[in-house]
């Protein structure tokens, strides 16, 4: 099964294409990187794998799950985190997650337990009792992970997730993403930064809505540094 299946989606606003005829397949378990300029596309697939938008064309499938015919199924696998930051900074840390835990559903011993486990994965236990306005860049990034993490999503969603964060806070957020694999998440990480995406991963090149590239990144860049090939393919298709 795979953990998002694309095909054939388009999207326009007043004319200008956004999205235009993009297909791809994320395969469950694995770490995919959607790499591209401002501008790309980038947001506006991820309003449309979250049904924010609804296509006019084209298939999403989230988890096995058409989000068109079965929305409900699709939704319920899938965890967002989006680019700008929606905690409650009057909130702890524990607070913030216990509050969408309960939008879920899940109460009592479980809620508990499903916090905790989240807290430990994350590395930030002992963050718990801060208020999140308290935190760092990127231990409020830890948090809405975390958060997204509470109801056991096949699929997790990043929308530049590390947008105003330093390099250490970057890097870290990033290793924190790639190890979500080993229990089996599928990660569609949006950036435009080329330095995030590893020469293991696989990679999505988006650029003046369509897809330019999709592969491994280290096949993509060859002998060159990724950050060149992707300044040559853009250029190239400006």
């Amino acid at each position: 099964m795979n953990g998002i299946s694309v095909k054939n989606l388009s999207y326009d606003y007043g004319g200008k294409p956004a999205l235009n005829n993009v297909s791809f397949e994320i395969e469950a378990g694995s770490f995919c990187a959607l790499l591209g300029p401002n501008g790309a596309g980038k947001s506006t697939l991820f309003n449309l794998l979250t049904r924010l938008f609804v296509p006019p064309q084209g298939q999403i499938e989230i988890a096995g799950h058409n989000l068109h015919t079965d929305p409900r199924a699709a939704l319920a696998q899938l965890g967002i985190v989006f680019q700008q930051t929606t905690l409650d900074l009057d909130l702890t840390v524990y607070q913030n997650l216990s509050y969408f835990a309960a939008l879920h559903g899940i109460s009592g011993r479980q809620r508990s337990v499903r916090i905790e486990e989240v807290l430990d994965r994350l590395d930030i236990a002992d963050r718990a009792k801060q208020k999140a306005r308290t935190l760092n860049g990127g231990h409020r990034r830890r948090t809405e992970i975390a958060r997204a993490l509470l109801h056991k999503p096949a699929v997790l969603l990043l929308d530049e997730a590390t947008v105003g964060l330093d390099a250490a806070a970057r890097a870290s957020i990033t290793d924190h993403v790639h190890g979500l694999t080993d229990d089996g998440t599928t990660i569609l990480w949006a950036t435009h930064l080329a330095d995030e995406v590893r020469p293991d991963d696989r990679l999505i090149v988006l650029h003046q809505a369509e897809i330019l590239a999709d592969g491994f990144a280290r096949d993509l860049q060859k002998d060159t540094s990724l950050q060149e090939a992707f300044l040559a393919m853009t250029r190239a298709n400006a």
